[in-house]
């Protein structure tokens, strides 16, 4: 069955970076294109990145642009969301989302 399962989550500085990994299995991962999203506590879920089937093409919210670098690798059906520069408002579950299906989502926690 398809199953994105997310990783690198935890405690970061403010300024600081973290890098979240997410693994995909049961699907044909090169032809999907992928998202990353998060929600805050007491917030809905939102939109945070966007990457093409072969990765050339990348969107961001405007809160991350800048800051947030999407990439994938299909060879090894993963797609990582590099976090630099991370402020408080930052904080959230981060999902991974494609082929119409969640994870189970990654805790990132930005706090001094």
């Amino acid at each position: 069955q398809v199953q994105l399962v997310e990783s690198g989550g935890g405690l970061a500085q403010p300024g600081g970076s973290l890098r979240l990994s997410c693994a995909a299995s049961g699907f044909i991962f090169g032809i999907y294109a992928m998202n990353w999203y998060r929600q805050a506590p007491g917030k809905e879920r939102e939109f945070v990145a966007n990457i093409s089937l072969s990765g050339i093409r990348t969107a961001y919210a405007d809160s991350v642009k800048g800051r947030f670098t999407i990439s994938r690798d299909n060879a090894k059906n993963t797609v990582y969301l590099q976090m630099n520069s991370l402020k408080f408002e930052d904080t959230a579950v981060y999902y991974c989302n494609g082929h119409d299906s969640w994870g189970q989502g990654t805790q990132v926690t930005v706090s001094s």
